[in-house]
């Protein structure tokens, strides 16, 4: 059984359809995910940026590198 990613921070863009989680891994290495929902289907939260696999140092850096790759992230930050 794989340990799970914990959560460090979590942003939601307007509408609360898309979010980008930045988290820890057990091996104190860190990364981010987009997620999108739509909320007349049910199912929940489903990853659409495929950036999970991205390694990163520190929590700063993860969070530097999504705002360079989700468009809406910056926006959503203020």
């Amino acid at each position: 059984m794989t340990a799970r990613n914990r959560v460090l921070k979590s942003i939601n863009f307007a509408g609360e359809d898309r979010c980008v989680d930045v988290f820890v891994r057990a091996d104190g290495t860190f990364g981010f995910e987009e997620y999108r929902r739509d909320v007349e289907d049910g199912r929940g939260w489903f990853a659409v940026g495929f950036f999970d696999g991205l390694v990163f140092g520190s929590e700063k850096a993860a969070l530097a590198e999504a705002g360079s790759r989700v468009s809406w992230l910056e926006e959503a930050m203020g």
